[in-house]
């Protein structure tokens, strides 16, 4: 088998590593959309982000990976053995990188129960599926816009509660299914339906690399890959380390990071000029950016946090109409969240104001 291209020495796309980086850190936040055109590294960085994260302890016989370390999260399985006295062997393992093909039926992704053992002898026997096998891993999705929608749902249920439950016939088996959701697309083979498209928690647009000295870089990197994999990844091996090791220390820091009812008003304030439907940005934009101040070392979140995390959750949720070119940009939302911040009152009664309201107050001050 090949060896994975290192996620570092992937050239450019920067916007897409943070998004993955951020999902690493925190798989709260709930998966990524990747959209871009074929041949842009979109699969290759997910594949060499699952290669970079820190090994796990999980009971070793357990095909749920479940956490010795949190009963309160263990699947049905690990529960009945360990209460009927079973000693269950602690293992360290990769995390698991599972690739969901486009085919995937519902039983296929959320496992299925033997109803007849479950009768006949009254045995509670159920057959995992791709969500079991994913949990506490990376869940990677090729050519998403192409799977079944309901599929889709199932995968976005999931990944929202952190849970898979499977009922059938009043019986009923649940286990964990944590998991880093990646999607990747090429919008011109068709888009998602808006509704699933928004429970993607950050999207990101990306496109060939445009300057010469960025495309003779891939280049190079890729034939010195393919000339010699073993000195090629013992190159990169210092780069991999030290980001593998941000992204423990970040995940062990994440739950740490504060946020004043300031903050939570200058997220408010930006989705309500932006006009966003629903309430699923606010709380994506609060989790990546206390995901992005973990991964800078500090124990806050700042603006610069909010607008770092508001560049990847807004993209696909901002209205455009015809006569309408809303730039979601990082300079563009700084200078946003600067004006914002300025309404607030310390009480959060400040009403945020869009900026038709605030030209027309000048013009009528004028």
């Amino acid at each position: 088998m090949p060896s994975l291209f290192p996620f570092t020495a992937i050239v450019g796309q920067e916007r897409m590593k943070r998004a993955l980086i951020l999902n690493a850190i925190d798989p709260r936040i709930g998966g990524v959309l990747i959209r871009g055109e074929r041949g842009t590294a979109k699969s290759t960085a997910a594949r060499a982000l699952s290669a970079l994260l820190p090994e796990i302890e999980v009971f070793a016989e357990s095909p749920f990976n479940d956490d010795p370390r949190s009963p309160n999260t263990w699947s049905d399985w690990a529960k009945e053995r360990v209460a009927a006295g079973e000693t269950l062997t602690i293992a360290r393992h990769r995390i698991p990188f599972v690739d969901l093909p486009v085919s995937a039926t519902e039983d296929r992704v959320v496992g299925t129960l033997d109803i007849e053992a479950a009768i006949k002898k009254g045995e509670k026997h159920f057959e995992p599926g791709v969500l079991a096998a994913a949990n506490r891993g990376l869940l990677y999705i090729d050519e998403v816009n192409l799977l079944d929608d309901h599929v889709v749902d199932l995968l976005l249920d999931s990944a929202a509660m952190g849970v898979n439950v499977v009922e059938r016939e009043g019986i009923s088996f649940s286990h964990p299914a944590r998991f880093i959701l990646v999607g990747t697309m090429n919008p011109e083979e068709g888009e998602l339906r808006p509704q699933l498209l928004d429970r993607f928690a950050l999207s990101v647009e990306i496109h060939g690399l445009s300057t010469p000295q960025e495309r003779m870089a891939v280049m190079e990197r890729n034939l010195e890959n393919d000339a010699d994999p073993a000195a090629f990844h013992a190159k990169w091996a210092p780069r991999e380390q030290e980001l593998g090791a941000e992204i423990e220390r970040a995940r062990e820091q994440v739950d740490r990071v504060t946020y004043t009812r300031q903050d939570l008003f200058t997220i408010a304030a930006l989705t309500s000029s932006l006009r966003v439907d629903g309430h699923r940005a606010d709380l994506v934009i609060l989790k990546a950016a206390r995901a992005h101040a973990a991964l800078q070392r500090r124990d806050r979140i700042s603006e610069t946090d909010i607008a770092m995390a508001a560049e990847l959750a807004l993209p696909h949720r901002v209205k455009r109409g015809p006569f309408q070119q809303t730039e979601v940009n990082l300079a563009n939302l700084q200078d946003r969240i600067e004006q914002l911040s300025g309404e607030w009152d310390g009480e959060g009664e400040t009403q945020p104001r869009t900026g038709e309201e605030q030209t027309a107050e000048k013009k009528s001050k004028a």
